[in-house]
């Protein structure tokens, strides 16, 4: 019995046919894109939040803090459940909590209420962060590749989206509305409950429509998972945080600890670029409100669609040749950016190859790791957890160097570029180099013969140091004669040399094993025989 027949494994969550699978991905799909406009959402209506609870901008900042520490905690808390409790109900659960908070944000008009429900929403969303990840990853295995593009690539489309939504989108959607309806009520007589209905939709300001809109989405797909682990828990005996033949590397707890800090500097780096592009376009570069914003929309959009297109490339390209890829082209931008700051024509190249280039590290990075060691659910709270970490101080820093005041003119968002992408183009190789040097090799398939003989020789050696070595003597040629050689005793009847070390023939006392005389054994088989004729 192989030593992966005797440890007791945890029977796999989720359905295991094609139509079963699909299923999960365009739901884990849905959510994530739900989970980008549920983040980018506090953007485009910061103001009328400040405006419900009747506080500054300033004082109600702090939100943002409130939902990064719950983004943490769901992060940690989600790993430690995923590894006990079935991912399609704690999914539905974490969505389910976010569409509820989503739900109650239009109507707080008190900031510790606010402070609390965007708190649970971080919470939430590092739940479904965490799961999400972790059940692409059990759904397809090794052919993960280009379904972990495209669940991130809808989380990228769901960000870029919302502020479409959230302003012109709904306002003059809800204008055109208003004078539809209002020219059908001049024309007929209304019901009291039409009437009713018409001016409590029209009262609603788009800032609430938003929010409306954007639960009701996420809370259709937290049905859909509730739905589908109803229907299958009889079938289900427990989760499992990774397919059985995925194997924990020798070093899987530093591999992992590296891929957190690795994914603290991107994920930093990427916010971080995307929340002072802005500031830099205006006060660095010496560009107007328009251009500022469309060198943010540049940012955004190369990222986005270089997200979509990785999908297919993730079907041709290895995952450490994507990773490698995107290094490289974050190395050569934000060098650029650092040394050409206040060439303009620089800085759009720049920012839209340095965005193109972070489109795709993420998802290729946990694809990468999955090669090389197990993906449970503590290992996808760490690496979760390492880049909330990232979203979460990194641009504070940048936040609070950044200005003339304090930095002496110096371009300390472009720099904080250029040492993440150092950090990074450091950090990939030493990952390389421990899943490389760790990773199991696979088991050579051994007859009960081969078993056998090899289990003499290991016997002798003890501590198993001459393994390797009695490899390169022991070729599967040697066992094949062996196997198709018999040796006969005095009585001339056959008897197999290749028995189960411990089980003598009980015509004869067993021969001694081949592997104490050293050499192949081959040319041992052959010198007993010579004997034996002598």
């Amino acid at each position: 019995m192989s030593p992966a027949a005797g440890k007791k494994q945890r029977p796999q969550t989720g359905p295991r046919d094609s139509s079963g699978r699909w299923a999960d991905t365009a739901l884990l799909c849905g959510a994530f894109l739900g989970l980008g406009m549920g983040i980018a959402v506090l953007g485009p209506t910061f103001k009328e939040l400040a405006v419900n609870v009747n506080r500054n901008l300033s004082d109600i900042s702090y939100i943002f803090a409130g939902r990064s520490l719950g983004y943490l905690g769901g992060s940690l808390v989600g790993g430690l459940l995923f590894d006990h409790t079935d991912h399609h109900l704690l999914i539905g659960i974490s969505t389910l909590m976010t569409a509820l908070g989503l739900y109650a944000i239009p109507w707080c008009t008190k900031i510790p209420l606010l402070m609390a429900l965007i708190s649970l929403i971080g919470l939430s969303m590092g739940i479904l962060d965490t799961g999400g990840n972790l059940l692409i990853l059990t759904t397809w295995g090794e052919q993960v590749g280009p379904y972990m593009q495209a669940l991130h690539f809808s989380f990228a489309l769901g960000a870029f989206l919302t502020p479409i939504l959230a302003k012109p989108l709904l306002g003059g959607l809800q204008k055109a509305v208003g004078a539809v309806w209002a020219e059908a009520g001049g024309n007929r007589s209304e019901t009291g409950a039409w009437s009713s209905v018409r001016e409590a939709a029209l009262s609603l300001s788009p800032f609430v429509w938003t929010y409306l809109i954007i639960a009701t989405f996420v809370l259709l797909v937290s049905v859909s998972f509730l739905v589908i682990y109803l229907r299958s828990r009889p079938d289900r005996g427990g989760p499992g945080p990774s397919s059985p033949e995925s194997p924990f590397a020798r070093h899987h707890s530093v591999l992992m600890c590296l891929l957190s800090l690795f994914f603290f500097c991107y994920v930093g780096a990427e916010v971080a670029y995307g929340a002072y592009i802005f500031t830099f376009a205006k006060d660095f570069a010496g560009m107007d409100d328009n251009q500022a914003a469309g060198l943010n929309s540049l940012f955004w959009g190369t990222f986005a669609a270089v997200r979509g297109l990785a999908i297919f490339f993730a079907a041709c390209l290895y995952p450490g040749t994507m990773i490698l890829l995107s290094v490289v082209g974050c190395m050569v931008a934000s060098l650029a950016l650092v040394l050409y700051q206040a060439d303009r024509t620089v800085l759009w190249l720049g920012t839209g190859l340095y965005g193109a280039s972070m489109a795709t590290t993420f998802p290729s990075g946990v694809t990468w790791v999955k090669q090389y060691t197990a993906t449970t659910g503590r290992g996808a709270a760490l690496f979760v957890f390492g880049a909330a970490l990232g979203e979460m101080v990194v641009p504070a820093t940048v936040g609070f160097l950044q200005g003339p005041e304090r930095d002496g003119g110096h371009p300390v968002l472009m720099l904080t570029a250029l040492a993440a992408s150092i950090a990074t183009a450091v950090l990939f190789p030493v990952m390389y180099k421990l899943a490389t040097a760790s990773a199991s090799r696979p088991a050579r398939a051994r007859g009960e013969d081969q078993t056998a003989l090899l289990g003499a020789r290991e016997d002798e050696d003890g501590d198993g140091d001459g393994e390797e070595e009695g490899d390169g003597e022991w070729n599967d040629a040697d066992f094949e004669v062996i196997e198709m050689s018999d040796v006969r005793d005095e009585a001339g009847k056959p008897t197999a040399v290749g028995k189960a070390k411990g089980q003598p023939s009980p015509e004869r006392p067993p021969i001694p094993p081949i592997a104490y005389l050293g050499g192949s054994p081959k040319k041992k088989l052959l010198l007993l025989e010579r004997e034996k004729n002598d």
